[in-house]
């Protein structure tokens, strides 16, 4: 049978008609069943992994399960007004969060919303969270230091711009003050600070928030939360929503330091999306690509080529361990995917060492590449001697006579372990953490009372910025101690111990 030109005109515009329902309606799905923060929605046929979806009461969701007949998505908010029946829309994008420079300083939530009523965040600039790491060719080696301020890290464990390394320990040893003060010590340097909090009490974020203000550490610093009383969705995307904030600066040629507070409770989150979406459940009841989940975020952590600006992401990534477990499954995966790890432990803490770094447990991949060269001078011999030290500890407890030799590696080692102790919320800058070292490694504490080294250290410091700056600052210009320095520096040391020593005559 032929047909006629009108006839032919007619079926083809049927076919365009109905192809533009078929689009519609696969932009738009049907809530099947709502609960515990997951919607399964039907209808969405050309739905994207992560996608955003929007309900009809204005609330977010985002697409995580793609099944058959339905897809999973847990919802960015509040469920309570979402019911079966209801539609859903595609947007066709992925989660996006505000990013700029007007975040500094700024409580925002895992959508970039702000929290601490400072008023609206004025930025027209949106990046998707989730993305790909930057591939090898576009990275450089890490090389230049990141001061923590803490002279056990910077001494034995350094940490270069563009590494990422893992803070681990038990609950209640000194995980978190030991990143606030890293990002307070940034506080005269161009790094640009971002500190998710992950799974935490709104009060104990709050109580971050004011130590930072107090330290005029804010002024740098953008802090991202999903707090505890948050649904499980806002946890798990808090830490991409935060990564994409640091990005946007690293771009641009700056230095960005990113601390997650913590993964621990980051995994959890995750778990309890992944088996409320009926995904199988693996080893502790994880899902099978839980260890895709950390790696895809710690990998895009790098330091940049110069071709590309040259700015850097440091990750300091947080574990919590149960009772000192770090052969855990997370735990296991976060430090095969970290360039070291600070563990931290509940003796030293008690005992009142702090920070409570075990320097035999902790390392630092990338090493001396990223210390001054002043710092390799006075530490290269650092973890060897208290390595002794608490081998030899063990003699002391027999109370026999101890040989020469070794009673003066006993006293020495209980000095480099004194001067390593440090107050929170007082980091120190390179150039006096380099002197506290020296004086140790040089011998002129070996006559000074272990319990009085800390006030030696406190006096020594004074001595060196109100008759010393020079050196100071010859020490902070080249970050290196030559030849003619080193005499200064040593007689700098001498002059105030003898002083010192003068006034207590019972030393």
């Amino acid at each position: 049978m032929d047909l006629r030109a009108d006839e032919i005109s007619a079926l083809i515009k049927e076919r365009i008609r109905h192809y533009e329902d078929k689009i519609e309606t696969d932009d738009v799905g049907t809530v099947v069943t709502v609960g515990d923060g997951i919607a399964l929605v039907e209808g969405l046929d050309q739905a994207m992994l992560s996608e955003l979806v929007k309900f009809e009461d204005d609330t977010y969701g985002m697409i995580l399960n793609l099944e058959e007949e339905v897809v999973g998505v847990v919802v960015l908010g509040d469920d309570t007004n979402i019911k079966e029946g209801q539609s859903v829309k595609r947007t066709k994008q992925i989660v996006e969060v505000k990013v700029g420079d007007a975040l500094l300083g700024r409580v925002v939530n895992a959508l970039g919303e702000p929290v601490d009523d400072l008023g609206p965040i004025k930025s027209d600039t949106y990046r998707p969270i989730e993305r790909v790491a930057p591939g090898v060719m576009t990275r450089k080696s890490v090389h230049e230091p990141l001061m923590t301020g803490l002279k056990v890290i910077d001494s034995m464990i350094p940490i270069g711009r563009g590494q990422r390394e893992l803070i681990i320990g038990d609950r209640q040893t000194g995980k978190t003050a030991l990143a606030i003060d890293t990002i307070i010590n940034q506080k005269d340097s161009d790094v640009i600070c971002i500190y998710v909090a992950i799974g935490q009490k709104a009060s104990t974020v709050a109580q971050i928030v004011e130590k930072l203000k107090a330290n005029k550490a804010m002024d740098y610093t953008v802090v991202v939360m999903a707090s505890a009383s948050e649904a499980a969705p806002m946890q798990y995307i808090v830490p991409y929503s935060a990564c994409a904030m640091g990005e946007e600066w690293m771009e641009k040629g700056k230095h960005v330091l990113i601390v997650y507070d913590d993964l621990s409770k980051h995994a959890v989150a995750y778990r309890t999306l992944s088996l409320l979406l009926r995904r199988p459940p693996g080893r502790e009841a994880y899902p099978g690509d839980i260890f895709y989940l950390h790696s895809r975020l710690l990998e895009r952590a790098c330091k940049l080529n110069d071709e590309l600006g040259g700015g850097s992401l440091t990750a300091l990534p947080i574990i919590e361990t149960q009772a000192g477990d770090i052969s855990a499954y997370i735990p296991t995966n976060v430090i095969s995917i970290t360039d070291g790890q600070i563990f931290l432990q509940t003796e030293l803490f008690n005992s009142g060492i702090r920070p409570a770094v075990d320097s035999g447990l902790s390392v630092s991949r990338v090493g001396s590449n990223a210390q001054t060269k002043a710092m390799k001078k006075v530490s290269k011999s650092l973890k060897l001697e208290l390595a002794q030290y608490n081998e030899l500890l063990a003699f002391t407890q027999f109370g026999s006579d101890l040989d020469a030799i070794t009673q003066k590696t006993i006293d020495h080692g209980k000095r480099v372990q004194e001067i390593l102790k440090q107050d929170q919320y007082e980091p120190l800058t390179m150039e006096l953490e380099v002197v506290s070292l020296y004086a140790v490694e040089k011998g002129y504490l070996s006559l000074i009372k272990v319990d009085e080294i800390k006030k030696v250290e406190k006096g020594l410091h004074r001595h060196f910025i109100n008759k010393h700056s020079d050196l100071l600052k010859a020490l902070k210009e080249t970050g290196d101690i030559d030849e003619a320095l080193d005499e200064k520096i040593a007689s700098a040391i001498k002059e105030y111990i003898d002083e010192y020593q003068l006034l207590n005559g019972d030393n």
